[in-house]
């Protein structure tokens, strides 16, 4: 398998899912714009996408691939199909319980999340309502990505990649069509997140038919394989809570500063997960599997294993630091064109701004860390990231107490940016350490050159936005023709001068199991 051409079949799915995603921000930007409203939603729909990344795409998938590529690499279909069987039926009674207890205790899950909407009745009371509806979006994105991770496995990559497309098309869909059915208009957005977790589910489960590991869910609680999965897991969920508990930490506190806080880090955030999740996010799904292949044939893999990781951390950061240049110097382009129509004003897209500019300062180590991660649990070691996170937890808080009183939301941006960067650190560190990697040759060249590339692309795209009177509260058209001008040129300078300066794309050509 191309590694290469896999992540970019991952990559362009997952930018077709980001773009849409920009859609749907724009549009409830439009209808909604940023206030009491929009804060109810964000927070209501961050606590079940926290649980999501705890249960889905965090903890449970980095203790499922491993077992789940050692059972495909040493036991056969038979004994895989009954695996999955027995972790799918523990999985859906799991959730179903958690689904429950969610809906039940609202207003109190409420009230500790976002203990400053406590002092606004009608704010509490659409919150609870919102959550109420969008609870149940983690049993059925919690199954979509169980069904995600086996295709991931049997390299089916383009598909789970494009399922997240579902859920913003649901989006788009219910605020374009339905919103004048609700009172207050905001439901329609939590039923959004209802049927979109629905159609990601059922959109996958026909490729699983095609690879005939589709089995019957079996509660089978005696099974030595799903207490593996379960015993990974404790240590996981610590550790992925750790990195999320981080953003739920950051929305206690907004919630206490100007009304919009929480918006406005929403929409940052949203423009900051763009690289992530193309870039941080592709690269992981593609690397999980490989490297839990290498690691299930022991110590004859370990050379190989070591370099594909070396090959993960150079394509990161290639890709990962101009984006964070570009983003810090595109910041006001990008906002005034995605989201400054309607009710989104001014003052709503400099705020977003200054928590966008942050953001950016901790974005390569938010993707870095996608790379760095799975050299541990690829092996089955979840411990040293979750004590790498407690660390990463607990200089978050001693940054937002130094950072939240000068820079308000910005700072709390901030915090989660740098500490990003010293969870790579520590990562790499213990890889390192542990000799798990050993760096191949040419780093210090390859450094150079990725600096002074970056360098070319900021002064360019500088000297476009103060050689040019541009009129960033235009027509739409007009912002949106501007800003393509200055990606392209941006694109072009970085990677023209990477290619005077001698690479070319045939150096990261990778193959793999």
């Amino acid at each position: 398998m191309n590694l290469l051409k896999a992540l970019a079949k991952v990559s362009s799915m997952t930018l077709v899912s980001r773009v849409l995603g920009f859609v749907r921000d724009a549009i409830i930007a439009r209808v909604f714009g940023a206030g009491m409203a929009t804060d109810a939603f964000f927070v209501a729909f961050k606590l079940p996408n926290l649980l999501r990344r705890i249960f889905a795409e965090g903890a449970f998938s980095q203790a499922f691939v491993p077992v789940l590529a050692e059972y495909k690499e040493q036991r056969g279909e038979a004994a895989t199909r009954l695996f999955l069987s027995h972790v799918t039926g523990t999985l859906t009674i799991v959730l179903t319980a958690v689904t429950a207890l969610g809906m039940l205790a609202a207003p109190w899950i409420i009230w500790i999340s976002a203990p400053g909407f406590a002092d606004d009745a009608g704010k509490m009371a659409l919150t609870s309502d919102l959550l109420r509806i969008t609870f149940p979006y983690i049993l059925f994105i919690s199954l979509s990505s169980l069904a995600s991770s086996v295709l991931n496995t049997w390299n089916r990559f383009s598909v789970p990649a494009f399922t997240p497309t579902l859920l913003n098309v649901s989006f788009i869909l219910c605020a374009l069509l339905l919103t004048k059915y609700f009172h207050p208009p905001v439901l329609v957005l939590g039923w959004a997140v209802f049927i979109g977790g629905i159609a990601q589910l059922a959109y996958q489960l026909p490729h699983l038919k095609k690879l005939d590991m589709l089995p019957m869910p079996r509660l089978a609680l005696r099974d030595a394989a799903v207490w593996r999965v379960v015993r990974q897991m404790g240590p996981a969920i610590l550790g992925v809570s750790i990195a999320q508990v981080s953003l739920v930490i950051n929305t206690i506190f907004a919630s206490f500063l100007a009304s919009g806080s929480v918006s406005w880090m929403y929409y940052a955030d949203r423009l900051m997960e763009f690289p992530t999740g193309v870039l941080g996010v592709a690269l992981g799904t593609i690397l999980l599997p490989s490297l839990s292949k290498y690691a299930a044939r022991g110590d004859e893999a370990r050379e190989e294993f070591s370099h594909l990781l070396d090959w993960g951390i150079r394509l990161s950061l290639l890709l990962a630091v101009p984006s964070a240049v570009g983003l810090a110097v595109l910041s006001k382009p990008l906002i005034a064109t995605l989201f400054m129509y309607g009710k989104f004003n001014a003052h709503d897209a400099l705020m977003t701004q200054q928590a966008l500019i942050a953001y950016a300062v901790g974005l390569t180590g938010l993707i870095v860390v996608k790379v760095l991660a799975p050299g541990f649990y690829a092996r089955q070691n979840i411990k040293t990231p979750v004590k790498i996170g407690i660390t990463t937890l607990i200089a978050t808080q001693l940054m937002n107490l130094v950072f939240i009183g000068p820079l308000a939301h910005a700072g709390l941006a901030l915090s989660i940016g740098l500490a990003s960067c010293l969870n790579a650190g520590l990562l790499y560190y213990q890889l390192k350490k542990h000799g798990i990697y050993q760096p191949d040759a040419g780093w210090g060249g390859f450094i150079a050159r990725l600096l002074l590339a970056c360098a070319v692309m900021a002064g360019a795209l500088l000297a476009i936005q103060y050689g040019f009177s541009i009129d960033w509260h235009g027509r739409s058209w007009q912002r949106a023709l501007w800003l393509t001008l200055l990606v392209l040129t941006g694109a072009g300078a970085y990677f023209g001068s990477l290619f005077a300066m001698g690479m070319r794309p045939r150096q990261f050509m990778r193959r793999a199991l």
